[in-house]
């Protein structure tokens, strides 16, 4: 076999892996409608829906499967209140304080506001040790190290919605890029 036959088998491999791995980390997979409460959004079919609690205010839970080296899925919620649930704000800090740094510090966290389908959205991330807050009626979460939230914020004048997604943070940073894809589908059925 000639060395060009080699290389172009070479590159042809590669290109293929690349595919595969944007496949299972949801990029360029086929995607699935999610409804919660008046939003809807396009999720990688790969992602697990999982029942809700009754009587929560838990809309849709997706869970993605964690990555080589990674010991837990991450676990995306969808949160609606009626008539909202603080300001954007106030809701990024609680986001915020569910984390810890090195020091025990509440970490950094990056807000910035983008584009859904018909919303504006308030983007947000942080990272840390993950001490999440308990819920009535929900089983806990334990705590975490090494744990990443990206997080989506939409408030319209009847519902806030909140997605909470937090896992390891090698497989959050690997399906960073599908959950920006599935924030730019958010869309409100009814303003």
């Amino acid at each position: 076999m000639s060395k060009t036959s080699k290389k172009a088998r070479g590159r042809i491999g590669a290109v293929a892996a690349i595919g595969i791995l944007a496949l299972v980390l949801g990029a360029d997979e086929p995607k699935k409608t999610i409804e919660a409460a008046g939003l809807s959004f396009q999720a990688p079919v790969s992602w697990k829906s999982i029942p809700t609690p009754s009587a929560s205010m838990r809309k849709a839970q997706l869970q993605v499967e964690a990555v080589s080296g990674d010991e837990f899925p991450a676990l995306l919620v969808v949160y609606a209140f009626p008539g909202g649930a603080g300001t954007v704000e106030a809701n990024v800090k609680r986001w915020q304080d569910q984390f810890r740094d090195a020091d025990g510090n509440p970490p950094k966290i990056v807000s910035k506001t983008v584009k859904g389908k018909n919303v504006e959205v308030t983007r947000v991330e942080t990272s840390g040790h993950y001490k999440p807050s308990a819920f009535p009626g929900v089983a806990p979460e334990p705590e975490r190290d090494n744990a990443r939230l990206l997080g989506a914020i939409v408030v319209t004048d009847k519902v806030g919605y909140f997605l909470k997604f937090v896992g390891p943070d090698k497989t959050m940073n690997s399906i960073r890029p599908a959950f920006d894809d599935l924030i730019s589908t958010l869309e409100i059925g009814e303003k």
